[in-house]
């Protein structure tokens, strides 16, 4: 009995050096109020990351923030009624007793931080409070469209696209990059479009700022392998996807739309296993393996038609 007790004890204190010796993994999402970058955080929290969530909204993530706290409160109410059901009242007690002798689980934590990425200042700044928190990812997600004729769209809103999906993405990635290499650790997803992939009359800014995207960060991939750093990046390249995209760019998509918590979870999915371009749907998937065979010259013709048919 004597040698079980000393047994039991020698057990608990491994597993405790254990759960202290357990990293926390952080993530960092932008545009996380709304659409693929809410259900980024969603489940990303599901996984048990802590978060930082990055919008301009902070009501909406404030919401956010209450609903996730809220559903893990609710998740582990579950699993104790669960487990209440199993196991008689003694059992549990004596479970009891070796758990309060156990080293407490870090609880999960949220961040928010209110900042309006068309603003470099706004996104340095960003970095300066967060760069003592080493990231497990990076996910650049913020991001909007513009619908309309080059000459005919209004300048600010095409500067505003611009800063928001090109100037930030280049600010976040490259500042939080180097602390990853550093590290020797982590992981970036870029969330680009399948737009990014061919030209865009009428959403000419918009195709092009994903363009930008997905050519950046390819290039960043091949430094990365140059280097041999224990370092990913990737790039989502969705197709339609029902958010609140399609209000601010005054457009409705006529092919049918993925929903976003289908979008970001294979998203998450695949840049966690590594993968570099991240296409969600067939369609889309077709979309892409006919891009890089039509000339480009047919392509913009057939561009034009589908965009024009998206105005509201």
């Amino acid at each position: 009995m004597h040698t079980s007790i000393i047994l039991l004890k020698i057990c608990n204190d491994i597993v405790n050096n254990m759960k202290k010796k357990v990293s926390v993994m952080w993530a960092l999402v932008t545009g996380a109020s709304s659409g693929i970058g809410r259900d980024m955080s969603r489940y990303l929290y599901k996984l048990g990351y802590n978060l930082i969530i990055v919008a301009r909204n902070v009501d909406k993530l404030n919401e956010l923030k209450a609903e996730l706290s809220q559903n893990k409160s609710n998740d582990n109410l579950k699993k104790v009624q669960d487990e209440e059901q199993i196991k008689n009242v003694t059992e549990r007690k004596k479970e009891n007793e070796i758990e309060n002798n156990s080293a407490n689980p870090q609880e999960q934590q949220i961040i928010i931080k209110q900042v309006d990425l068309s603003d470099r200042n706004q996104c340095i700044k960003l970095y300066g409070e967060t760069k003592n928190i080493a990231l497990d990812l990076l996910v650049n997600n913020a991001g909007f469209g513009v619908f309309g004729e080059f000459v005919e769209t209004d300048l600010e809103k095409d500067i505003n696209l611009i800063n928001t999906n090109i100037t930030a993405v280049h600010i976040l990635t490259k500042l939080y990059l180097k602390d990853m290499i550093k590290n020797n650790k982590g992981h970036i997803l870029n969330v680009a479009s399948i737009a990014g992939m061919e030209p865009g009359p009428l959403m000419a800014a918009y195709y092009a700022s994903k363009s930008y995207v997905i050519r950046l960060s390819r290039a960043i991939n091949k430094e990365i392998k140059k280097k041999k750093a224990n370092v990913k990046i990737s790039i989502l390249c969705p197709g339609p996807v029902d958010t609140n995209f399609n209000k601010v760019a005054k457009v409705v998509f006529k092919a049918p739309s993925m929903s976003s918590e289908e979008v970001a979870k294979y998203g998450i999915d695949k840049a966690l296993k590594g993968k570099l371009i991240i296409i969600p749907g067939f369609l889309n998937k077709c979309v892409r393996f006919f891009s890089k065979i039509i000339p480009d010259c047919i392509l913009e013709e057939v561009a034009y038609h589908i965009q024009r048919r998206k105005k509201i």
